[in-house]
């Protein structure tokens, strides 16, 4: 379900958080939407050439996390998703749980726009990417 929150009611500090496990499908799905094949992604005996032993999910995949946060979460439906900074923490692995959280920073309030500190973790609460985000509530 989609949330609905009114821009009036949300305040600085408030989140809202969801967690998914990324399965192996999820990594093969991207990578035929986006071209992306990088060995490191799609072939484990190649990855496990590499520094992380195995493959890792492509980074677009757990930033992708972020606009579910804006579209589904915060604030939900009638969001305008217009700017995301952000870094690349540590490497996100198949099988890991991710959970996605958005907090408000600030409001703009002539512009409607709400400033939200985004961060993923995976299972082990380690932060594998943090940034911020620029959202613009288009209604409600």
């Amino acid at each position: 379900m989609v949330a609905d929150l009114k821009y009036a009611d949300i305040r600085v500090g408030d989140s809202a958080s969801f967690s998914k496990t990324l399965a192996e499908a999820d990594v093969y799905n991207f990578a035929g939407i986006s071209g992306d094949f990088n060995p490191i992604h799609v072939d484990e005996e190649f990855a496990k050439t590499t520094r992380f032993g195995k493959r890792i999910a492509h980074g677009m995949v757990t930033a992708s996390f972020i606009s579910t946060l804006v579209g589904m979460y915060m604030p939900g439906r009638n969001a305008l998703y217009l700017s995301q900074e952000m870094k690349f923490v540590k490497p996100v692995f198949i099988g890991d749980t991710l959970t996605a959280t958005a907090t408000v920073l600030e409001k703009i309030e002539e512009k409607r726009i709400l400033v939200l500190e985004t961060v993923i973790k995976n299972q082990d609460d380690q932060v594998v990417l943090a940034g911020k985000a620029r959202v613009m509530k288009m209604e409600g």
